[in-house]
């Protein structure tokens, strides 16, 4: 009887090196390779570009793979405990790397059955990270970038955006990350805020700024990043012009238009007392968001109904009636708001729209209440959780402090300590040299 082989991979780069193990492990027996499916690699990594079945299709046809199966953890362990395969192989590089600590598990776990661990030579002049970065680079498609933001709904319990107004700010974006126990911490994709957007043109944010004029910073951002956009779709106009903001967004490989159920002249939740806002009725948000699904061509794009009742003076019972409506009109999920910093209506709210819906996404944003982390805010039952407007509060005081330092010092001396030199910021723009 053949003896049997475990290796686990990501499949979304297959380079040579990933083919000398697949080739090294099949001489030992037969080879089945568990594939990582979205959510075991999200907790660690980026999302793939390709989904889990397009990597299997390729996976299964490399010469050597006699069986692939789903690893849905990121350790290899669950999976080497179902299987007790003969011989795990892995490349020698994991005994100096982050997954060190989990070489160590695997050792523990084949004892008990009296498998072996088999290390493979780290084959030179392969590096995945510069490989993923060069992929990077290349870009991306509106139809793999639109499907995203799905993607990484099914696959993460809380998913991570922050607001972008600019090329530049996109790429920061797309590019920032933090390395912690768990893995590696990034964000999943962007928000285009009309509000950051018509700031940072010095611009009053109201709604007569019209698509076509934001298109520009929305294409900036577009051209230089490839995660998945979510757009700020204000009150979505009419019917008949939220239908042509559906189409545009779409083709142009946005993932989710969120649109809010006002109504007449748009006033800034942040200011005034919004009760004097008038918000439109159940008929005509629910008409509105209907137009959109039935004018979207894709699956794949989102239509996420911001309820602002509770920001407008009324009751949370009066949210959730609206919210219902919205998603029994087609809405693809739902944004609550809210200026209270305790977060609490917006916790009653989510466990409240919870216990309706059950998978139904539900995005906040908790400029107001931010003293709770993702994780608790996952635990209300939150999919999406939007940081608004940081990126653009933050470089107002950075570029005021430096005009007014050269204006004190008659000279830029004194501020080249807050200046990021100009050399760094060009390799951030790809294609640079």
């Amino acid at each position: 009887m053949a003896k049997t082989v475990y290796l686990g991979i990501t499949g979304d780069i297959i380079h040579p090196g990933i083919i000398n193990i697949i080739k090294e492990g099949a001489k030992l027996g037969d080879l089945t390779v568990g594939l990582l499916t979205d959510s075991a690699i999200v907790s660690h990594k980026r999302l793939p570009y390709l989904t889990y079945e397009q990597r299997k299709q390729v996976v299964e046809n490399i010469k050597g793979v006699a069986n692939v199966v789903p690893q849905e953890e990121w350790s290899y362990v669950p999976n080497l405990k179902k299987l007790k395969p003969d011989y795990m192989i892995h490349g020698d590089d994991w005994k100096t790397n982050y997954l060190s600590k989990i070489r160590d598990e695997v050792f523990e776990a084949v004892k008990e059955w009296g498998g072996q661990v088999v290390e493979i030579p780290y084959t030179q002049g392969i590096n995945s990270s510069a490989l993923a970065e060069n992929a990077s680079s290349i870009g991306t498609t509106p139809d793999i970038r639109r499907a995203a933001l799905r993607r990484l709904l099914a696959a993460k319990p809380v998913v991570r955006i922050l607001e972008a107004h600019s090329g530049l700010s996109g790429l920061i974006v797309e590019r920032a990350q933090v390395v912690k126990e768990d893995g590696v911490h990034q964000f999943d994709g962007m928000w285009s805020s009309s509000l950051t957007d018509s700031t940072s043109k010095g611009k009053p944010d109201i709604e007569a700024v019209d698509l076509t004029t934001r298109m520009q910073s929305l294409t900036d951002i577009l051209e230089c990043t490839t995660k998945p956009i979510i757009y700020d779709g204000d009150t979505g106009d009419i019917p008949e012009h939220f239908v042509f903001t559906v189409r545009t967004l779409e083709r142009n490989g946005v993932s989710a238009v969120i649109i809010e159920d006002k109504k007449g002249l748009k006033k800034n939740s942040l200011f005034g007392t919004e009760a004097k806002q008038v918000l439109a009725t159940e008929e005509e948000f629910c008409e509105k968001i209907a137009a959109g699904k039935k004018a979207q061509v894709t699956k794949d794009f989102m239509i996420i109904a911001r309820i602002e009742e509770i920001i407008a003076g009324y009751s949370v019972e009066e949210a959730l009636k609206k919210a219902f409506a919205a998603v029994k009109a087609g809405a693809d999920g739902v944004m609550i708001h809210s200026k209270d910093k305790s977060g609490m209506d917006i916790k009653e709210f989510c466990q409240k729209f919870r216990a309706e819906y059950k998978s139904v996404p539900i995005v906040l944003v908790p400029t107001t209440y931010n003293q709770f982390t993702e994780k608790e805010l996952g635990e209300w039952g939150a999919n999406i959780i939007i940081y608004a407007n940081h990126m653009l509060r933050a470089s107002y005081p950075a570029m005021a402090k430096c005009a007014e330092t050269i204006l004190q010092a008659e000279r830029s001396l004194e501020v080249n300590d807050i200046c990021m030199p100009i050399k760094q910021i060009l390799e951030l723009i790809p294609g640079t040299k």
